[in-house]
């Protein structure tokens, strides 16, 4: 297996965000936010998705929080209103439960029902995903020809799951990128493709030469 070549500056960087970021959220419902969010590229949500990607994710905990006690591993990650459901539950009804909660939060589209049946991962094995999240968050700062800024990465039991609005050729360069890296077992996309004409319309004009001075 070919192992991606990543910059041990920004991997040691972004690994120890996350790490610290992760680890020190010691509750059972985890909100899915990117600490490093501000370091990287241009978010292509609007300011509008983005506040409202946060109050679902807090919402949402909280509801979860009230329905379940502290009797499941959730992570709620909202990204453009579409919800991804990670962690633990002990039953079907669970899961379908939780999903039912998420729902009714305010303003999400979708939602991407990912709970396992198990019981809760271990602290070993979630202090390992945390790690595989640097590892592809810094190889997708490293990459030149991708905006790291477009992606949001979530690990759970060694799945990447990738989501992000980004255009088909972003969408399979970052898909086999991440599966090159240790510890990635699976990966799951959950991407809003863009055209090549809709992504140039988001960008900003160029700034426009200053004009000489008449001599």
């Amino acid at each position: 297996m070919t192992t991606h070549r990543i910059s041990r500056f920004t991997l040691t960087l972004l690994a120890s965000v996350t790490l610290a970021g992760a680890l020190s959220a010691c509750i059972p419902l985890v909100v899915g936010g990117a600490a490093v969010g501000s370091m990287m590229s241009l978010d292509r949500r609007t300011s509008g998705a983005q506040i409202e990607d946060e109050g679902i994710e807090l919402r949402g905990a909280s509801r979860l929080r009230e329905a379940f006690g502290d009797r499941v591993h959730i992570n709620i990650t909202s990204y453009n209103r579409q919800v991804l459901l990670t962690g633990e539950v002990g039953n079907e009804r669970d899961k379908a439960a939780a999903e039912q909660v998420i729902s009714r939060v305010e303003n999400v589209k979708s939602i991407v029902n990912e709970l396992a049946i198990s019981g809760a991962s271990s602290l070993q094995q979630r202090s390992a995903d945390v790690l595989t999240t640097g590892k592809v968050k810094a190889s997708l700062v490293d990459a030149k020809d991708l905006q790291a800024g477009a992606f949001k990465v979530v690990t759970e039991r060694g799945t990447v799951y990738l989501m992000g609005r980004v255009t088909q050729r972003e969408a399979d360069r970052a898909t086999q990128m991440t599966r090159t890296i240790g510890g990635v077992q699976r990966v799951v996309r959950i991407f809003e493709i863009l055209s090549v004409e809709e992504l140039n319309a988001m960008q900003p004009p160029a700034p426009r030469a200053a004009a000489s001075a008449p001599r």
